[in-house]
């Protein structure tokens, strides 16, 4: 009886293994999903580039000007996981990702999912890109594509296990990771609302640095951009709806004179990492950028994701 109960047991906890092993593998796209996209257009490309903020972490640290296109990344991201190092992403065959295919940059982007088939940890924020279209994403490699190739690997994440076991990401992914709009803005919603929520839910990645964080680091959507401890634990990154402490004071001209000139309504000026979020934001059309404040306008107020002592 006992031998029964242990092989039975043996037999369920084999199969758990296996159920977990499947829900835990990565998806990619499927072949010929590429296939009905438009010819891809760098000058759009470049304007994707900006909104998704990929000089923020791929550059060289205190990169500036024209040094922001040279993508040997090396920005270390700290958080409560361990430290992780963001890559090189110049068009370099060997140290970055001059041998991708479209399909590998794609999958990477929308799936967070490597040319090699592994998870890639969500401190590269695909959660958020995953809301993105492929047709952006395709113009987005065509302009990396023309960036200067940069040599030079840009060092290994620092990270203790469990947190070096890459599989378990898959797990991570079905928990908290979906392609929804995270807000149901209304039927009346204005075509600018509507593109903010797509380049602030999207690409620009909001979200990633402005919402809470449960335990696992999924974002908590019910505090939706409501601000949060800095990730360094020094400091707080703003809540940015219309609560108490975040910017119902501000009008949607003072939001994209904001993201353009990096002025506050108080003639306060932009700091921290703000700094190259702001200067990313520049880059964009006036269009965009008051897509983006009409977005955030329409945000519902919540109270700051922060403890008021910090």
């Amino acid at each position: 009886m006992k031998k029964t109960l242990l092989t039975t047991a043996l037999v369920a906890i084999a199969g758990g293994g296996v159920a977990l092993w499947m829900l835990s593998a990565p998806t990619s796209l499927e072949a010929g999903a590429l296939g009905a996209l438009e010819a891809p257009d760098v000058a759009r490309g470049e304007q994707v580039f900006w909104a998704g903020g990929c000089a923020s972490c791929h550059a060289r640290p205190g990169a500036d000007g024209d040094a922001r296109l040279e993508l040997a990344g090396g920005v270390e991201l700290k958080s409560d996981f361990g430290t992780f190092v963001a890559p090189n992403i110049s068009p370099h065959p060997e140290d970055g990702i001059g041998r991708w295919s479209d399909m590998d940059f794609a999958n990477a982007m929308l799936h967070g999912v490597s040319p090699a088939g592994e998870h890639y940890y969500p401190a590269f924020p695909y959660p958020s890109y995953a809301r993105m279209t492929a047709q952006d994403v395709s113009d987005l490699f065509a302009f990396l594509k023309m960036l200067p190739e940069v040599e030079g690997d840009a060092g290994e994440h620092k990270l203790s296990f469990p947190f070096t076991m890459r599989r378990g990401i898959g797990l991570w992914k079905l928990a908290f990771m979906h392609e929804a709009p995270v807000l149901a803005l209304g039927s009346d919603a204005s075509e600018a609302e509507k593109r903010g929520q797509y380049l602030v839910e999207g690409a620009g990645h909001c979200g990633e640095c402005h919402t809470p964080r449960n335990f696992a680091g999924g974002q908590l959507y019910d505090q939706w951009l409501a601000g949060t401890v800095s990730a360094e634990g020094e400091g707080v990154v703003p809540n940015v709806t219309s609560g108490d402490g975040g910017i119902d004071s501000w009008s949607a001209g003072d939001i994209a004179y904001y993201l353009e000139s990096g002025f506050t309504p108080e003639f306060d000026s932009v700091g921290g990492a703000m700094v190259s979020v702001q200067k990313n934001m520049a880059r964009l059309s006036r269009e965009d950028r008051e897509a983006i404040a009409a977005y955030l306008k329409a945000v519902p107020a919540r109270p700051n994701g922060y403890p008021s002592s910090r």
